[in-house]
């Protein structure tokens, strides 16, 4: 089976990447945030994410950032709190696109570290994968992230690898 891992950062996916990886996994990375907010911002992290894949030999899709659609799908929601309704549309519009994308490249699924951060919901990541599951056709592979060391491995390769490690989702920047 072939799927693509949609990553939100380095920082986030580095553990589950190298185990995919170090187990011959046939998978690809999906860079689809247009959440994050300044653009350069968002460079900063795909070229990172793009870093560690390189580091894998992982394949790297970058897809495109489309932050002026994002913020008129979340209209209205812009003082919602972190793991509120916002959030639900934004992971849903990233997993439909990624998973449409699957669909017309011969990808068999796809897989998220969405829910990684302890930051979000992991429940929410998921209804909003089963969602856009249904309406693509395409099937949601849940990886477990968080559990069976894979945290202590994230915080161990951040430092390893000198990860460039955000202070927040990408929605909305901390004050200055």
């Amino acid at each position: 089976m072939r799927f693509l891992l949609l990553s939100c950062c380095a920082p986030c996916s580095c553990a589950v990447i190298k185990l995919l990886a170090e187990t011959g996994e046939k998978f690809a990375v999906a860079f689809y945030n247009p959440n994050i907010r300044p653009l350069e911002e968002y460079r900063r992290r795909a070229d990172e994410n793009k870093r560690l894949c390189r580091l894998y030999g992982v394949e790297f899709i970058e897809f495109e950032y489309d932050n002026e659609r994002w913020q008129a799908l979340t209209a209205g929601l812009e003082n919602e709190p972190e793991r509120g309704k916002r959030c639900d549309v934004c992971f849903y519009m990233r997993f439909k696109r990624v998973m449409d994308y699957a669909k017309a490249n011969g990808f068999d699924a796809v897989a998220s570290v969405l829910g990684v951060s302890r930051y979000k919901d992991l429940a929410q990541v998921n209804r909003a994968a089963a969602k856009a599951s249904a309406a693509s056709g395409v099937k949601y592979l849940q990886i477990e992230g968080r559990k069976g060391g894979r945290q202590e491995l994230r915080m161990q390769l951040i430092k390893e690898l000198e990860l460039y490690n955000q202070r927040y989702c990408g929605c909305k920047p901390p004050a200055a």
